[in-house]
């Protein structure tokens, strides 16, 4: 790819910045770090557990033009900056375990490098994906836990094949 990803952030500072995955990502140079929704890339990627439209490869494209945005705040904190009218396309993470120390195997309980890294694997950008995970010790173990999942979800038309998908794998396995 001849221009880096776009990786924003939305910082609330609600961490411990010494384990803040987010700044981490911005020590690194691989994302930018906003303090303000109204700062988010206008037409990228939201990562937003509200939204009713799963993230699929489909979005490569706009990922790819415009970016991809996540959110480092918590959940109560999440609901009231997301239901204001958020800038960009909102899209949901698919089921995902959570490979970091603190929510380790837990489904959706993912830090923010996860979050974004799971997003670029699923629209096609695997070895971006590594590379994001690579500064963590424990990124490698986010990529073990959901090769399987990260690889069917990539492979996925659209939004609706990925919701089917994951209806299959609640139902048919029991996640635990």
């Amino acid at each position: 790819m001849d221009t880096p990803l776009k990786l924003t952030i939305y910082h609330a500072n609600q961490c411990d910045p010494k384990r803040c995955t987010g700044l981490k990502l911005k020590r690194h140079g691989y994302a930018r770090v906003v303090t303000k929704a109204r700062f988010l890339p206008r037409r990228s990627v939201v990562l937003n557990p509200f939204s009713e439209k799963a993230f699929s490869p489909a979005d490569r494209q706009r990922v790819e033009k415009f970016g991809l945005a996540a959110l480092d705040c918590s959940w109560e904190h999440a609901e009231k900056v997301l239901l204001k009218r958020v800038k960009g396309t909102s899209r949901c993470l698919p089921i995902l375990m959570a490979g970091n120390p603190v929510n380790f195997s837990k489904a959706t309980k993912l830090s923010t490098v996860e979050a974004l890294s799971g997003a670029l694997y699923i629209a096609g950008f695997k070895q971006e994906a590594k590379d994001l995970l690579s500064i963590f010790v424990w990124g490698h173990t986010f990529l073990e836990l959901n090769h399987e999942l990260l690889e069917k979800y990539a492979s996925a038309q659209d939004s609706t094949e990925i919701i089917e998908m994951q209806r299959s794998f609640t139902h048919g396995a029991n996640m635990h």
